[in-house]
C-alpha cells in the first residue's frame, strides 16, 4: 500500500474520532450534532478546521462578572420582585402586564430581568429618523455616551456619528464605543484614532488574536445599545452604515424597528452595556458608579423587561420568552424577521397555534442578504403554509425588523431573529413590552407594511424549481449551524 493511501486512511480515521469526540463531548443539541457530523464527514479535515473556528461551546466559560450587581442592590430588588410575583402581591398597572406575570416571573428568575412600568417608548421604523434622533440626543449629552453596535461602517453615516462622538469627547463628556470584531471587520482601528485622541474609549468585542483567524468568529455580539446620561436608551435592529439609510442599491429601502426608551428600563440596558464593555476591555474597566445609574422619575406607562441571551448561558432566555408569548396567544401572532429558521420547539409552537385557530402572520424579505439562510427560511415557511400560516413577502426593499406581537397586548422588539444563531450563538438583547398601546402601534406598523408586501400562497410555493428545492434541502440540513 502506498504511503499516500496510508496517510489518507489515518487522516480519515482521526477525523471520525475527532468528529465523535468533539461533537458529543460538547453536548450540543441533537440537530446541531447531526449537522456537524454531516460537515465533518463529508468535508474531512477542512470540516474539522471549520468546527474549531465556529463550533466551540462557550457555556463552560463565565464571561461576564456579575459581582457589581450587589453594589447596585440589584439582587435585593430581583428577590423582592420575585417574592411579590410569587405571592400575587404585585400592583400591576395594566391588564397586559397582569396577564403576563408568569412570563415576567420566568424572565426575572432566569435572567434577572427586572420589570419596570414607568417607561416612555418611541417606536422608530426609518433609518433617517433613527439616526437623526440619535445625533440630536448625543449632542445634548451632559455626562456620558455609551455606544454598542454589531456592525459599524466607516462610511458617511459612520463618520457622522464618529465625529459627533469626537465633539462630545472634546467637551469632556465620557464616550465609550464598543463594536463587534466580525460584524465591523471592514472598519479599521485607525478610523477611531481621532476619537481616542479626543479622550474617547474604543473597544472591540472578541477580537482576533491572530491576523487571519478568529477562533471565536462564530460567537457574535449582535446587540445594538446606546445609553446617554443613564436615562435615555436605544435598542433594536439598526446598525451603523449607509445601507441602513436605504443607500445601498442591492437592498434599497431598509425597513427596521428600533426603540427610543426613557425610564428605568434604561438602567437594564446600561448594566448590559457595562458587562459587555468590561468583558471586551483589558485596560478600561468601568465601575458601576451612580453617574451611570441616576435616579429616574419615569413619566411613561409602558411595562418592560430587558432580556439578554448568549452562548455563554445554558438557558436560551430570549427563545424561551418567544415560546411563552406564542404559547400564550389567544387570537393573533404577528412576526417580522429577516431570517426564519426556528428550532423544533418554536416551529411546533407556531404550527400548533395556527392549527388551534389563531391568526398567525409572518413577514420576511423578498431577497437574501445571506443566501443559505434565505433558502432555509423558505423551507420552513413552506411547511407552515400547509397548516394555514399567512406568509407575506416584503417588497419595498429589505425588512430587517425583529418584532413579535401577541394579541395586540404583548410585544418584543430587539436584536434577536427567529433562528438558531440568535437563540444559541449570538449575544442578543430584546425589550419585552407589556402594553396594549405599544403593541397596537406595532400592529399598525405591520399592517402598514402589508401595503407594500405580497402574500405567498401554497400554489406559488409548490411551483418553485428543482434547483430551488435542492438549495432548500441542503440549507435545511445545515440550518442548525448556519
Amino acid at each position: 500500500m502506498h504511503i499516500e493511501s496510508i496517510l489518507l486512511m489515518v487522516l480519515l480515521g482521526l477525523n471520525i474520532i475527532f468528529a465523535a469526540a468533539v461533537v458529543f463531548f460538547e453536548r450540543k443539541d441533537a440537530s446541531a450534532s447531526w449537522a456537524w457530523l454531516l460537515v465533518l464527514n463529508f468535508i474531512p479535515v477542512l470540516g474539522f478546521v471549520l468546527y474549531l473556528l465556529t463550533g466551540q461551546n462557550l457555556t463552560r466559560y463565565r464571561l461576564f462578572q456579575w459581582k457589581e450587581r450587589k453594589k447596585l442592590g440589584l439582587e435585593e430588588r430581583i428577590a423582592a420582585q420575585l417574592e411579590q410575583l410569587h405571592d400575587n402581591r404585585t400592583p400591576f398597572r395594566n391588564q397586559a402586564t397582569e396577564s403576563s406575570q408568569d412570563m415576567i416571573y420566568m424572565n426575572l428568575k432566569q435572567n434577572g430581568a427586572l420589570l419596570t412600568e414607568d417607561n416612555a417608548v418611541e417606536i422608530i421604523t426609518d433609518g433617517t429618523d433613527k439616526f437623526q434622533r440619535l445625533l440630536d440626543d448625543i449632542e445634548a449629552a451632559q455626562d456620558h455616551v455609551h455606544v454598542q453596535y454589531y456592525i459599524y461602517r466607516g462610511d458617511r453615516l459612520g463618520k457622522k456619528i464618529r465625529d459627533a462622538l469626537i465633539r462630545k469627547a472634546r467637551e469632556g463628556i465620557k464616550v465609550r464605543l464598543l463594536y463587534d470584531a466580525l460584524g465591523s471587520r471592514r472598519v479599521s482601528k485607525r478610523f477611531f484614532k481621532e476619537l481616542r485622541e479626543a479622550g474617547g474609549l474604543v473597544e472591540i468585542f472578541f477580537p482576533s488574536k491572530f491576523s487571519l483567524i478568529n477562533l471565536r468568529m462564530n460567537y457574535r455580539n449582535h446587540r445594538k445599545i446606546v445609553i446617554i446620561d443613564g436615562n435615555l436608551g436605544y435598542t433594536g435592529g439598526f446598525n451603523v452604515g449607509d445601507e441602513y439609510l436605504g443607500l445601498n442599491s442591492k437592498f434599497g429601502y431598509w425597513r427596521d424597528t428600533h426603540l427610543r426608551i426613557q425610564g428605568n428600563a434604561v438602567h437594564a440596558l446600561q448594566t448590559r452595556f457595562l458587562l459587555d464593555w468590561n468583558e471586551a476591555s483589558k485596560q478600561h474597566d468601568t465601575p458601576y458608579v451612580p453617574e451611570h445609574f441616576p435616579h429616574i422619575e419615569g413619566t411613561g406607562t409602558t411595562a418592560m423587561q430587558i432580556v439578554s441571551s448568549g452562548p455563554d448561558a445554558e438557558t436560551e432566555h430570549i427563545k424561551n420568552s418567544y415560546l411563552k408569548m406564542i404559547n400564550g396567544a389567544k387570537h393573533s401572532i404577528m412576526i417580522q424577521t429577516p431570517y426564519f429558521i426556528p428550532d423544533a420547539s418554536v416551529f411546533e409552537a407556531i404550527r400548533l397555534a395556527c392549527l388551534s385557530g389563531i391568526d398567525v402572520r409572518i413577514m420576511i424579505p423578498n431577497k437574501p442578504d445571506h443566501a443559505f439562510v434565505y433558502w432555509a427560511t423558505l423551507s420552513y415557511i413552506g411547511e407552515l403554509l400547509k397548516v394555514g400560516v399567512k406568509v407575506f413577502i416584503y417588497d419595498n426593499g429589505f425588512i430587517h425588523a425583529k418584532t413579535l406581537i401577541i394579541d395586540s397586548m404583548v410585544a418584543s422588539v430587539g436584536t434577536a431573529n427567529i433562528d438558531y444563531r440568535s437563540f444559541r450563538l449570538n449575544f442578543e438583547v430584546n425589550a419585552f413590552m407589556y402594553d396594549e398601546e405599544i403593541a397596537t402601534a406595532l400592529v399598525d406598523t405591520f399592517e402598514h407594511d402589508l401595503k407594500v408586501s405580497r402574500e405567498m400562497t401554497q400554489e406559488e410555493y409548490n411551483k418553485r424549481s428543482l434547483k430551488i428545492r435542492f438549495k432548500e434541502a441542503i440549507s435545511r440540513l445545515l440550518s442548525p449551524i448556519l
